[in-house]
């Protein structure tokens, strides 16, 4: 066997490289690979999440404060009563914005990037067209808002109308099954993954406990964020793999 076929190289179903003949080589180390997606069209990513939050809030608060149909205050269920009223999960509510950025942030195809903000748009999309036909608010809690001067400020801002589908929800759920499936390309440790779900999980809560939402705005958030990552995931991973093996395989060439 000559020695070019000896270190031919094979891509795996997860978009990983390896070496038959050189068992040695690995992968590229998931360290590396986040620092090269981070970097890699970086103005495409800061620029595009910027414009994109910009645009979604003007026409969100263009419609929470300015319903065009009268309002609808969502029901209370026993989930409701039993998730009290928690002043430090503002903190974790808080940390959407950061979380939303990470998976934009490690897609490393450009196709991808570009599919990836169409989709979250639509999601975003759906969810401003209900709140236009169907504007929905929660019902006041008895909590003095000027005892936690964090929730004054919010409250100021984001009202508790735009209930339901909780787009708080939809796009946290929509990036934690992105992440998950970015992460497992990346191939980090499993502590990581994990991470990803509990931080996921802990917004969702945050968006219940700090009175933004009830029970069924998360759930239709849920539904909404979770529809919407499945059917771009089933879209736009094969083109993610294929970047992915390509840069593996760089890297393992000039090892």
């Amino acid at each position: 066997m000559d020695t070019e076929q000896s270190n031919r190289q094979d891509i795996d179903a997860e978009g990983t490289v390896s070496l038959r003949a050189h068992p040695g080589h690995v992968p590229t180390h998931w360290v590396f690979n986040i620092g090269h997606r981070l970097v890699t069209d970086m103005p495409y990513k800061a620029i595009g999440t910027t414009v994109f939050m910009t645009l979604f809030f003007i026409v969100y608060l263009q419609l929470l404060h300015y319903p065009v149909n009268p309002v609808t205050i969502m029901p209370l269920t026993p989930m409701d009563h039993w998730i009290v009223f928690e002043p430090w999960s503002l903190t974790i509510y808080l940390t959407l914005w950061v979380y939303v950025s990470l998976p934009p942030a490690l897609i490393l195809s450009r196709r991808v990037l570009f599919g990836y903000g169409a989709s979250m748009g639509m999601v975003c999309l759906i969810g401003l067209v209900i709140f236009w036909l169907w504007p929905t608010a929660v019902p006041t809690p008895q909590i003095d808002w000027a005892r936690f001067p964090g929730f004054a400020a919010l409250k100021g801002v984001d009202g508790t109308g735009n209930a339901c589908p909780s787009l708080h929800v939809a796009a946290a759920v929509f990036s934690g099954f992105w992440l998950h499936q970015l992460l497992r390309l990346i191939r980090v440790p499993g502590w990581m993954s994990v991470f990803n779900a509990l931080w996921c999980v802990a917004i969702v809560y945050s968006t219940m406990a700090t009175k933004q939402h009830v029970f069924w705005d998360a759930a239709a958030g849920f539904a909404l964020g979770a529809a919407g990552a499945l059917l771009s995931l089933h879209w736009s991973m094969s083109h993610e793999k294929v970047s992915s093996a390509a840069y593996n395989a760089c890297r393992l060439k000039h090892h």
